[in-house]
């Protein structure tokens, strides 16, 4: 990097923290968590991208596509089940969760179960996403203290400082509106790297016999049991389903998005917007990976850059595969691209990194706020709620920042257990809310009950919590499959105890208007996403056609 680069990724930094400025003016709850309830649809739904699209996104998954053995195009199998999961949620648990005029969603789980109910869910969430947080902040620093010879230190202050000052100062107006930036720099960074690895590719005379026939299979029809039987179509669709339905419906760090929007109407086009855009996106930096990768295997001096970087500050890694995946896209900035747009694509990176951070920071104190300190029917008086609010996001600014220093040194496997602890309380947790919003027979032991066993049975089925305990029960199962059978097990055990529980009473949901009516959702949104979902199928079906 030159001064070039560098004085872009100063003037992004300038213009973030102005941003938090320009924002600072709130007086409520709902001006600090929810925007005032005034967002549009536009940069909600950029911002509700940039949350799910991190810095981990960006860079590991084109590593995946493109070099990683066993990987390739079937990554597009993530995004098979998101149309259906928008459709889900605009028609099951907008309705009643928009009107119920919360800001912690599992305020209503309260409302409906019981104060421990509540508790167990808002805990498990603050503590499983800022250690998920503060993980991805590290694997990002470490990174780039690889490509940029920064010590790590030093990029997650920047990263986690800026996010948190914006963050503080502007609430969820400088969140969104940051976000919604973050998305357009981090997509036309993808393009940039689109267009010159495609270009660099055929300055190398391309690939002697074309892509691999491997990598460019999309569709797979295992059903995800059985050792390296992982990415069919069933598995992915079904499990797909439940994950997204939970992490954009029932997670606080997308569903504050919603409950910021000025009606429903415009929650209905977030989650169309969402579910039309993010294939697209998620195809773009697929093909990238694919081309980069490609890339690698035609031009030497690339894969010896990525191997020396590899050796220089991941030497275990080195020593047992001989490179490390995740530095392909940022070598190949470093490398390949001139001076101003490998300051942009840096700026990309971070924004990525940011994004997700701030979502997390915000979303987690308005639990904090909401769940332990604002409960009751005494409630906090507005300076009192604002102080204790800001107070909040420095809070989970620094535990993010600590989680990054504690946890990060053992990156690889910290990741798989996040990722595999989310599936483990996915399902689950969207039980909880289906049976808040139309069940008059589960009761809060019932419900307790279900996510209880959910959660210790799933840990059991997870292949990669038994790789961390290094025991083998010779279970093997795509970890995916673990958001069916938490909305399975939690469903059952739920109403099987309540009904030998009958004496404890089951509280009344009149407060809540549940019932969905016609204006609730529109017939044209459900059949625009039903046919983009069978055209992405169809499409993906004929990717080895169209890309060979």
């Amino acid at each position: 990097m030159n001064w070039l680069d560098y004085s872009i990724v100063i003037l992004y930094i300038a213009f973030f923290l102005g941003m938090g400025f320009f924002f600072k003016e709130n007086k409520d709850s709902k001006d600090y968590f929810l925007g005032g309830k005034s967002m549009s649809w536009f940069p909600l739904s950029l911002s509700t991208m940039a949350t799910q699209l991190s810095a981990i996104s960006f860079i590991s998954a084109p590593a995946f596509v493109g070099l990683k053995l066993g990987g390739g195009m079937k990554w597009l199998t993530f995004e098979f089940a998101v149309p259906l999961a928008m459709i889900f949620i605009m028609i099951v648990i907008i309705p009643p969760l928009f009107k119920s005029g919360v800001v912690s969603i599992y305020e209503f789980v309260e409302k409906r179960f019981s104060a421990s109910t509540r508790l167990i869910l808002s805990i498990v969430f603050q503590i499983s996403r800022a250690l998920a947080t503060g993980v991805m902040v590290y694997a990002i620093a470490i990174i780039l203290q690889a490509v940029l010879d920064i010590d790590f230190v030093y990029t997650i202050l920047i990263i986690s400082v800026i996010t948190i000052v914006y963050s503080w100062q502007g609430g969820m107006k400088a969140v969104v509106w940051g976000d919604a930036f973050q998305m357009i720099i981090l997509f036309a960074g993808l393009i940039i790297c689109l267009y010159y690895g495609w270009n660099l590719l055929q300055e190398h005379g391309g690939l002697p016999q074309g892509f691999d026939s491997e990598r460019l299979k999309v569709i797979d029809y295992n059903l995800g049991i059985g050792e390296g039987n992982e990415y069919g179509i069933l598995p992915m669709l079904l499990g797909g389903l439940f994950l997204y339905a939970s992490y954009y419906g029932c997670d606080q760090t997308q569903a504050q998005r919603m409950l910021s929007a000025k009606n429903e109407k415009t929650i209905r086009q977030l989650l169309l917007a969402n579910g039309l855009l993010r294939f697209p996106v998620v195809l773009i930096y697929c093909t990238m990976g694919l081309i980069i990768g490609g890339l690698v295997t035609v031009a030497p001096d690339f894969l010896n850059e990525i191997a020396l970087t590899t050796q220089k500050y991941f030497p275990e890694e080195f020593a047992k595969t001989g490179m490390k995946i995740d530095l392909m896209l940022p070598v190949f900035i470093m490398k390949y691209l001139p001076h101003g747009l490998i300051g942009i694509l840096m700026v990309g990176i971070l924004s990525a990194a940011m994004s997700s951070l701030s979502s997390t920071v915000n979303s987690l104190s308005a639990v904090t706020v909401e769940d332990f300190f604002n409960r009751g029917k005494v409630k906090l008086s507005n300076k009192k709620y604002m102080f204790i609010s800001k107070a909040s996001v420095v809070f989970w600014g620094v535990v993010c920042i600590a989680s990054a220093f504690l946890f990060g040194g053992s990156k690889s496997a910290v990741i798989e257990i996040i990722n595999a602890v989310s599936s483990v309380f996915y399902g689950p947790v969207l039980v909880t809310f289906i049976l808040a919003f139309f069940s008059k027979k589960v009761n809060h032991i019932g419900m307790n009950a279900g996510i209880i066993s959910a959660v210790v049975i799933n840990l059991i089925l997870s292949k990669t919590m038994q790789q961390v305990f290094n025991i083998d029960l010779g279970i093997h199962i795509f970890w995916i499959w673990l958001n069916v059978t938490g909305v399975v097990i939690s469903l059952v055990v739920a109403y099987v105890v309540s009904v030998f529980t009958k004496h404890v009473q089951v509280k009344s949901i009149s407060n809540f208007n549940v019932a969905i009516k016609k204006e609730d959702f529109m017939i044209k949104e459900v059949y625009i996403l039903v046919v983009f979902f069978i055209a992405i199928l169809i499409f993906s079906y004929f990717i080895p056609i169209i890309f060979g």
